[in-house]
């Protein structure tokens, strides 16, 4: 394979006051989940076929680049982020053959292509965990994942009081080549991921020779997984506390967000910069504050960072106006842009988050009030589409798909469900594959049904049915993508004007440009910003006023 130098254009340069702009500055990134997108042989499950022969639609929908979760060699026990191989492809999605021709096929469209990398952990079926394995102690091979011998009169006990995200012991006893017990590795997620030892310098060389294997494939940028957790504290101390889930996000832990993580992307990012194109790393970092996140993405390292914080925010305008405020004063010194984003595989739809009372979390197991749920989704869309900066959008949330909440046991397979104590294992929810058509073998997805089963009536949210449909969330996507492009006051930027506003409406200013969101749940009168330009739902203007329907968001033109 060799690097596609014929990629989209860069659209860099220098602004007035001299700071480095580009591409990624205002983009607008779709999220593919390959498993779920779409199956080009009929076999059920998503693969890099189905992507490409898809690609047509992404670049209808306007979004400037595709992000694609996990296609890497692997055994699957966590949905692919257990890699084996980062230079394969798994045969479930195709070949280096087809993501090779994706690749060509989006820059030919003008879309750009964000892959994912996974660098706190393997599988544990890659080459070096199980020569570390079958060496047994003593192995060199040990010294890049974290062995430690156990607590205990007989090494019995985890070396620390490390918990597992995914429920249970960060722990794993190994048995020596002789059947005896033997030492213990560790893995924050399930046990067939251990965790990588970021000191030793060989991980560190085997990354570097991983990025520069996708940059030459033509890639163009990395979506870094568990940017937060590569570097632990030293001496792997006990955090001296059970239920550490509940700490997350809220304390620096000895083993996410330490400080040298930085010097890592730090020499990730000159090679990035070896590279023509404005290739970038965004970082999928979990920390107590945005503050914390802004860290990430100082000049000389990643570009973006996922605002984690703006996607547990409640549907409420005191809540928002406070996120949005710090989210852009934290980027603002580090000249990065601030990021939105409302979904992802990893979290219950906000169609269905805002279909239930606030408080509930990010993951959620009832499926609330839709028609409530589908408002306040597409209101919240625009809003985050006015944002400055960049939005992602995570596939299918441009239909309005609700989770799926009613999912049978027998046919759940994410990791941590099957696990106590740990994350609430209903992220299937979010992953059941998207409808392309209102009927036909798996609605569009492919010729051979798909691995979750889909809810009937499913069909009618499909794409074929949306498009050309009068309001419409697809069409409201559509428009809004659209619109964004061609206003000079939306996208890239870092200041909002806040507008005087009544009690639960949020209203602000960017140039030329006035956004307005009544996030109550009753109609609300307003003065007449400017003309009405996009909205959520249908309003009409009454002389100077204009009445905003509950959860709507207005885009005027000034």
């Amino acid at each position: 394979m060799t690097q596609h130098l014929a990629a989209p254009s860069t659209g860099t340069s220098d602004d007035a006051a001299g700071h480095r702009t580009g591409w990624w500055q205002d983009a607008v990134i779709y999220q593919v989940y390959p498993r779920s997108f779409a199956d080009g042989n009929g076999d059920g499950m998503g693969d890099l076929a189905g992507v490409r022969g898809r690609l047509p639609y992404l670049r209808e929908l306007g979004v400037d680049a595709v992000w694609l979760s996990p296609f890497y060699a692997s055994p699957q026990a966590d949905a692919g982020y257990d890699v084996a191989d980062y230079r394969a492809i798994d045969p479930m999605f195709g070949t280096l053959l087809d993501a090779d021709a994706l690749i060509r096929d989006a820059h030919d469209l003008g879309l750009r292509i964000i892959v994912d990398l996974v660098p706190n952990h393997s599988s544990d079926q890659h080459e070096w965990f199980k020569r570390a394995l079958t060496e047994g102690p003593g192995s060199a091979l040990r010294d890049r994942y974290h062995f430690r011998p156990g607590k205990g009169a007989n090494g019995e006990l985890p070396p620390n009081d490390w918990e597992s995200i995914f429920g249970g012991p960060a722990w794993t006893r190994t048995a020596n080549p002789d059947g005896t017990p033997g030492d213990w590795y560790l893995h924050l997620f399930a046990p067939e991921q251990p965790d990588f030892n970021w000191e030793h310098p060989a991980v560190a060389d085997e990354f570097r020779s991983i990025l520069r294997f996708w940059l030459d494939m033509g890639v163009d940028g990395f979506r870094v997984d568990v940017a937060h957790g590569l570097v632990k504290a030293e001496g792997l101390p006990d955090l001296g506390t059970h239920d550490q889930l509940k700490l997350l996000g809220n304390d620096v832990m000895p083993f996410f967000d330490q400080d040298g993580v930085h010097e890592i992307y730090r020499s990730w990012r000159t090679i990035l910069d070896e590279y023509p194109g404005d290739r970038i790393a965004v970082a999928e970092a979990w920390t107590p504050t945005v503050e914390r996140t802004a860290n990430y993405v100082r000049p000389d390292e990643m570009h973006q960072a996922f605002n984690f914080q703006y996607l547990a925010t409640a549907w409420d305008a005191a809540a928002l106006r406070e996120v949005i405020d710090t989210s852009l004063d934290a980027m603002r010194p580090v000249g990065a842009p601030t990021t939105w984003v409302l979904s992802n595989h990893d979290v219950t739809r906000h169609a269905t988050r805002f279909a239930n009372p606030a408080g509930l979390g990010t993951q959620i197991r009832l499926p609330g009030d839709r028609e409530l749920g589908l408002r306040r989704a597409r209101a919240a869309s625009l809003l985050m589409l006015a944002l400055p900066g960049s939005a992602y959008v995570y596939q299918g949330e441009e239909l309005g798909l609700p989770d799926v909440t009613d999912l049978p046991d027998e046919a759940r397979q994410d990791p941590s469900f099957f696990r106590a104590d740990g994350q609430d294992g209903f992220r299937d929810g979010c992953r059941v594959p998207i409808p392309w058509t209102r009927e036909g073998s798996s609605y569009g997805f492919g010729a051979g049904g798909s691995w979750l089963p889909q809810p009937t009536g499913w069909g009618e949210l499909s794409v074929e049915a949306q498009t050309g449909a009068a309001g419409s969330t697809l069409e409201l996507y559509r428009a809004a993508i659209a619109a964004r492009r061609a206003h000079p006051g939306l996208g890239a930027g870092a200041e909002v004007r806040w507008l005087d506003a009544p009690e639960g409406l949020l209203a602000f200013a960017r140039p030329g440009f006035v956004c307005t969101v009544n996030t109550t749940g009753a109609p609300v009168r307003i003065p007449v910003p400017g003309t009405a330009l996009l909205s959520s739902a249908p309003v009409e203007a009454d002389g100077d006023t204009v009445e905003l329907p509950a959860d709507t968001t207005v885009w005027w033109t000034v």
